[in-house]
């Protein structure tokens, strides 16, 4: 069956994007994982409004990329710092090659702003496809979607 008989709803990427699918959810998890943790320092890195943030952070939460740890400085109130679950370190892949496509076409007038490197040897870190067989998958490689259990064909009830 063609992919336009299935319910493109059920699709794994529709859910994500759902999720991730807005330019502050992105940037607010790509902030987490340079550590930048505490609400003030990603309202003012980002310079996001603090409702728009707000929102971001109780989803990114709710669908458990990101917890929320309470901490207390001297004197102060206590507070929350926002970190990354294992959900949320699963996305590293995902952050890594939209910077690297960000890097290839659309790199600025003057370059990349940004390398990432291994601390432990310095090198440059991609992304890198490859199938379970170990072949690898470059953007020309021809691949095919295989409906899977949770596929279900478009205009049918779950």
């Amino acid at each position: 069956m063609p992919l336009t008989d299935y319910d493109s709803a059920t699709c794994s990427i529709a859910r994500t994007a759902r999720i991730l699918g807005d330019r502050w959810s992105v940037l607010v998890v790509r902030d987490l994982f340079n550590g930048v943790r505490r609400f003030d320092a990603l309202q003012q890195h980002l310079g996001v409004a603090r409702d728009v943030l707000t929102k971001r952070l109780a989803l990114l939460v709710d669908e458990g990329i990101v917890e929320r740890r309470p901490y207390r400085p001297a004197g102060e109130r206590a507070r929350h710092e926002y970190v990354l679950t294992a959900a949320g370190r699963d996305l590293r892949t995902v952050m890594v090659a939209l910077m690297d496509w960000g890097d290839a076409h659309r790199p600025g007038e003057d370059g990349p702003p940004m390398s990432l490197r291994h601390r432990e040897c310095g090198a440059e870190i991609h992304t890198h496809l490859t199938c379970a067989a170990g072949h690898d998958i470059a953007p020309a490689t021809r691949a095919e979607l295989v409906p899977l259990a949770g596929a279900r064909l478009a205009g049918t009830q779950a």
